[in-house]
């Protein structure tokens, strides 16, 4: 039978059971994973029983250890482990310490806040100049007006002149 343009991959196609084969148990899915769940509620029971056992159960346990845990005792001083707080023992009034780029990012944000205040006064050298800067082009916008007007005028006079 033909496939069609595309061909299937080397292990094989998809295959979906209907629910009738479920229900009859004719279904060539693999139950593997029921059998796992099995093995593991069995591998559970038999570390409870050990572990009723006692002494015996020590023994073994240091024969299953892989490589050079079961010859090592050393704890790992990296290793950090997770503390159990209970609601009665926490401090709501201790506060947290912040590390140093969040400290940083705090001064840095503070420093900002000064110095646009001090620039909304007036009194960095930026802000000087640009009200130095901001004066001139005033002055200059004042005086352009104040030529305009006098063209204007002089036009007006030409053309009161012309009329006569």
């Amino acid at each position: 039978m033909g496939r069609g343009k595309f061909k299937g991959k080397p292990t094989g196609r998809r295959q979906f059971s209907t629910p009738e084969e479920i229900s009859g148990g004719t279904s060539t899915r693999p139950r593997t994973f029921k059998r796992e769940q099995a093995e593991q509620e069995e591998e559970v029971t038999e570390e409870e029983e050990e572990e009723v056992s006692g002494e015996e159960s020590d023994e073994d346990s240091q024969q299953r250890r892989k490589g050079t845990q079961g010859i090592i005792e050393i704890e790992n001083p990296n290793l950090v482990k997770p503390m159990n707080l209970k609601a009665k023992s926490v401090d709501v009034e201790k506060t947290t310490e912040l590390s140093r780029r969040e400290r940083e990012e705090l001064e840095r944000q503070k420093a900002h806040e000064r110095y646009m205040k001090l620039q909304e006064q007036g009194k960095t050298e930026q802000a000087r100049k640009d009200l130095e800067r901001l004066k001139l082009i005033r002055e200059q916008r004042a005086e352009a007006a104040r030529k305009r007007e006098e063209e204007k005028a002089a036009k007006e006079q030409k053309k009161a002149e012309a009329r006569k």
